[in-house]
């Protein structure tokens, strides 16, 4: 080759050179190419992102629900262990998320303490998990105490497992009422553990849907509790996992088993009860005047009927007399008009 046909130096710098520049320009166009497409909605793409190693067998509108399904859990729930315990507890929803088992049991503290739930006739079972901290409130508050807990973690002892069961069982009857407007279940507690391992409810990499929510207790302990239902439990009744269902769960009207329920439980509740036999007006200086032996004239006759006033509140007429060597009242009608009262 001659030299005329050799490249000069100038010439091979030009052709680097703009060759380093094609290169950059192409990192550009596939950078900007790369951020655009994540930047897309998914129904502009035209696809999705799949994770094969972990696919999303619970929709966006299923964790909705699941979300309002335990946002009442943990209302009725605070009621309920507050009142149980006389003890202020404040129970909040913080996420609902979907994982396999493993990534669950793996995200646990320890120790924990677990209860194995059924929800019949729904197959399978579910794991409801609370943390030491609120585990040893719970207990200590049922034993007398202030409800401080036990900062120094330890398994539990037959009789505080016995005790911690019992609050798992109302938590489950809390569950199923929860449950009552999508998809009615009878839930069953199977077994209480507090042991580091949880027990192999599904298989390390199955889908689970994981409900988060934090209990404080009186201020002072604060933990979490956990409930986890692997993907076969919940998979025959995904379609009334919508917000649609929910919706018209809640304009229902209530059955009369419901305002059965709701009587039997307002049946042993107590109410004041009390009878007016009569008023009068003195002055002040009467009142000081007083004495052991003096007569107040009352305003009503001896032919009207008493006033019986239910939580402070004028309610029945009645008459007066005895019975078993006991004054007592005869109910002969109700009041009309309580403003005359």
């Amino acid at each position: 080759m001659s030299e005329s046909d050799g490249l000069s130096q100038n010439e091979i710098d030009n052709l680097l050179s703009s060759l380093t520049s094609t290169l950059e320009e192409s990192e550009t166009e596939k950078t900007y190419a790369s951020s655009f497409l994540e930047n897309m909605d998914e129904d502009k793409k035209g696809y999705k992102l799949y994770n094969f190693r972990r696919p999303d067998k619970f929709s966006k509108d299923h964790l909705k629900v699941l979300q309002d399904i335990h946002k009442e859990f943990s209302r009725q729930l605070s009621l309920l262990l507050s009142t149980y315990l006389r003890l202020n507890l404040e129970l909040e929803v913080v996420s609902v998320d979907q994982l396999t088992y493993e990534e669950f049991t793996r995200s646990l503290p320890s120790p924990i303490t677990a209860c194995i739930l059924e929800l019949n006739p729904l197959p399978g079972q579910i794991v409801l998990v609370i943390s030491h901290e609120i585990t040893f409130c719970i207990v200590d508050r049922m034993l007398g105490g202030p409800g401080t807990g036990d900062p120094k973690p330890r398994e539990l002892t037959d009789i505080e497992e016995a005790l911690i069961r019992r609050v798992f069982e109302k938590m489950a009857k809390t569950l199923e009422t929860a449950w009552k407007g999508i998809f009615p279940v009878r839930s069953s507690v199977v077994g209480v553990d507090n042991n580091a391992v949880l027990p192999q409810l599904a298989s390390p990499g199955e889908i689970t849907a994981l409900t988060t929510l934090e209990l404080q207790v009186a201020e002072a302990q604060s933990g979490l509790l956990s409930l986890c239902f692997p993907y076969p439990v919940l998979e025959t009744v995904l379609e009334q996992l919508s917000t649609q269902q929910m919706f018209r769960s809640k304009g229902l009207a209530s059955s009369p088993d419901d305002k059965k329920n709701i009587l039997e439980r307002l049946g042993t509740s107590t109410i004041d009860v009390d009878v007016v036999l009569g008023k009068t007006n003195i002055t002040v200086e009467d009142f000081l005047d007083l004495r052991v032996g003096d007569v107040l004239r009352l305003d009503n006759s001896i032919k009207d009927n008493l006033i019986v006033n239910v939580n402070k509140k004028p309610k029945f007429l009645a008459r007066p007399g005895t019975k078993k060597s006991k004054f007592a009242v005869t109910i002969t009608g109700e009041v009309e008009n309580i403003e005359k009262f």
